[in-house]
């Protein structure tokens, strides 16, 4: 089946005219079509039981990791990622903390001594950076309070109690356990893959929890063995490990109630688990990630390998964050229950475990925020951070809501088009095009704004979660904006009249009642699958799927190309369109700056189209040759420097910039020098791929350069690591061209 043509001539005719553009159409008298048929409302979802609400509205901090509460006092103290250590009183008026320890050094993990109003001791975990005079590597140190009031520690002070050398997969969560003793997360060590095969390895302190007596020193140490703990008497074996086999430890927890371990294991591949910690425990990594293989023929530790209570696949969380078991009184149906999060999605959940079975598993909220930790209070009430903010929040019962009209189901039910078997929009819709397009694996798209009645946005307004160096402000959308994009491929290659639409996704704004708002922006997105015959599309459920396609290609063996093609979970939808990429990838200055053809000979720019119909609110923009824009990388007539940095910022930036939720330190964003992006010459944080002396990008050495590196792989380690299965040979050319020209010092 041929595939529609973009829009109607109607439908061409009616924002030709809006706009202004018609020729017989005399000026000053442009008017704009209201899209009045939406049938989007809500979600396909039920109600969540909870919702988030900020518990110290006047407290930010910068980049948050851990938190905790003052033995003894009405204190709370939060870790900054740059080493900084606050503590503040816990109520919701509070309006300042107060600096308590300054490690300068990029701190992960804290815990206070149980004693702490006795002997003052504060036990941190740091990590020692490339260029530090330090030997590089993780360490825990001691910190002791003075008497005065507000606490305050003297760096002075510093006793280190252990170190072990770690570069990537630090882990550095710190808790003091019912029995007294210091347990430590250490993660692999390793960039991807358990490089060092460390995972099932009982002789180093890698991929394992330990736990250490810190007050009663064993001759020559800063910390005693606990002379049960499981490997004392295993010949080879670090005596401090408590358990192992656990690639990336990011927070653990007590049960303030039975004193049991829970931990959250951050997952590679495909799984995110939930663990309860056991003496001398082996949780599989790396022969298995989760329940599942992985390398299954690596060498196994001492122990058999234990299952997880729950694990999540990648369509669900990405990267979970330990919590706790629930001991407060004000949820008093989370009572008992462990409460844990995913740092990507913003997902919160709980279980119920009896000892045996797990008995409950279900979504609580799903939140916008980077969920970096949870903590407790002094009894028991269980707050969490978002990192983006470094705002504090805990949950409350969701208010009761009335019912709403029912989800649509298929495509044709959503209001979004005059014709779905024709791909024809509704009235008022509105087509557009990018400048510099994400690559989707060969397909072809179409695109639509969809803007209820005749809402307006706010343009360049948009600079949360805070303003950050080199970030391109965003638009601001009216509540109940839909953003529509469908995906067709050509099913024989050099063939436009052998393609298929293959899905269409939908991001929907809406702002909800007894919700948090941050940057008045929440955005859900949804796939709808289309259907052999090309008539009608439905919707994919929340979890995702993949399908097979067969292509006709020459190139390929036996003529058909295989590939696989993923429709994306509600959750993925989450990793990509985040808060600082202010959620509309495509949608900004950047990427509309740029000619539009509307058909029929109309050739407009889209921003000077889109102020002519009125769309833009009190601020339309300024004459577009006087703001930004990407170029088309494919466009052999811009620098090879512009395509270059286009092509990174549209397919890698979201991620890649500050608070994106990209793992390594660096940035791609094209409004950014390169030598203010972290990448030239700096050693990849994720290990070294078998290259020889990688760099994230060596100027002159496309060979060396990780960057370039990770986009020709597939599967394992490969990037972007979601929306993309095979890879982009034109572009990867184009990179290693612009990297093998680049001067020694850019």
């Amino acid at each position: 089946m041929r595939l529609a043509n973009l829009i109607s001539a109607a439908i061409v005719w009616n924002i030709l005219c809006c706009c202004g553009l018609c020729a017989d159409k005399p000026a000053g008298t442009e008017r704009r079509v209201p899209w009045s048929s939406s049938k989007i409302v809500g979600t396909p979802e039920p109600p969540p039981p909870y919702r988030t609400q900020q518990v110290f509205p006047r407290l930010k901090f910068n980049e948050p990791l851990a938190m905790t509460w003052v033995p003894g006092s009405s204190q709370l103290l939060v870790v900054e990622r740059r080493g900084k250590l606050f503590t503040f009183e816990n109520s919701p008026a509070v309006e300042k903390a107060d600096l308590l320890l300054d490690t300068g050094k990029s701190t992960y993990g804290v815990a206070l001594h149980p004693d702490f109003q006795k002997n003052g001791f504060v036990y941190v975990t740091y990590v020692v950076q490339e260029g530090d005079p330090l030997p590089k590597g993780s360490r825990v140190s001691r910190f002791t309070v003075g008497k005065e009031r507000p606490f305050r520690c003297d760096p002075k002070t510093e006793q280190v109690i252990l170190e072990w050398p770690s570069g990537g997969h630090n882990a550095g969560c710190l808790g003091f356990g019912k029995d007294g003793f210091l347990y430590l997360s250490c993660g692999d060590g390793s960039g991807i893959a358990d490089e060092l095969q460390t995972g099932q390895d009982v002789g180093d302190l890698l991929a394992s929890i330990i736990r250490i007596d810190v007050d009663h020193p064993d001759a020559g140490k800063n910390y005693g063995i606990p002379k049960d703990n499981p490997f004392v008497n295993t010949p080879d074996a670090r005596p401090e490990i408590w358990a192992y086999g656990l690639r990336q430890v990011w927070k653990f927890s007590f049960d303030r109630q039975t004193g049991d371990l829970w931990a959250g294991e951050v997952g590679q591949d495909l799984w995110e688990s939930v663990y309860k910690i056991a003496k001398g425990g082996n949780y599989g990594w790396s022969v298995t990630e989760g329940s599942h293989e992985f390398r299954p023929d690596r060498k196994k530790g001492p122990t058999p390998i234990l299952k997880p209570l729950v694990e999540h696949p990648h369509s669900d969380f990405r990267s979970l964050t330990g919590g706790f078991v629930y001991r407060g009184s004000k949820n008093k149906d989370l009572a008992g229950a462990y409460v844990y999060g995913d740092y990507d999605t913003g997902t919160i959940a709980a279980l119920r475990y009896d000892g045996k079975n797990v008995t409950m598993q279900q979504e609580l909220v799903d939140t916008p925020f980077r969920i970096i930790t949870f903590s407790e209070d002094q009894v028991g009430e269980l707050y969490f951070i978002d990192f983006m903010n470094g705002t504090i929040h805990e949950l409350v019962p969701a208010p009761k809501t009335e019912p709403v009209a029912a989800f649509p189901r298929k495509l044709s039910e959503t209001g979004l088009f005059a014709s779905t078997k024709d791909h024809t929009p509704a009235p008022g819709l509105i087509p557009y095009s990018v400048n510099a397009e994400l690559w989707s694996d060969h397909a072809i798209k179409e695109r639509f704004l969809a803007l209820p009645g005749v809402s307006q946005i706010e343009f360049d307004t948009v600079e949360y979660p805070q303003p950050a160096p080199g970030a391109p402000r965003g638009w601001r959308f009216p509540d109940g904006t839909v953003a529509v994009k469908t995906f067709a491929m050509e099913m024989e290659k050099g063939n436009p009249a052998s393609r298929r639409r293959l899905e269409t996704r939908i991001l929907h704004f809406e702002q909800v009642a007894g919700t948090e708002e941050v940057g008045d922006q929440v955005w859900r997105g949804y796939t709808y699958v289309w259907n052999d015959a090309q008539t009608d599309a439905e919707l994919l459920e929340a979890k995702g799927a993949d399908r097979e396609l067969q292509i006709r290609d020459a190139a390929a063996p036996g003529g058909i190309r295989k590939q696989v093609w993923h429709f994306p979970s509600r959750a993925e939808c989450t990793l990509c369109h985040t808060m600082p990429a202010k959620y509309v990838l495509g949608i900004n200055t950047l990427q509309m700056n740029k000619k539009h053809d509307y058909g029929n000979g109309r050739i407009v720019n889209q921003l000077t189209a889109l102020a002519k119909l009125g769309v833009f609110k009190d601020n339309p923009p300024k004459s577009p040759e006087e703001l930004p824009h990407l170029v088309d990388y494919r466009d052999h007539t811009q620098s090879l420097d512009l395509r270059a940095r286009s092509y990174l910022h549209s397919n890698c930036a979201h991620c890649h910039m500050k608070w994106g939720g990209g793992n390594a330190e660096f940035q791609l964003l094209a409004t950014l020098p390169l030598d203010k992006l972290g990448i030239v010459n700096t050693r990849p944080g994720h290990g070294q791929f078998n290259l020889n002396d990688p760099k994230d990008l060596v100027p002159g050495n496309p060979d060396r350069s990780m960057i370039l590196h990770r986009m020709t792989k597939v599967g394992l380690g490969r990037m972007p690591h979601v929306a993309s299965n095979v890879v982009d040979e034109q572009a990867a050319k184009m990179l290693r061209d612009w990297i093998s020209q680049l001067p020694a010092n850019p």
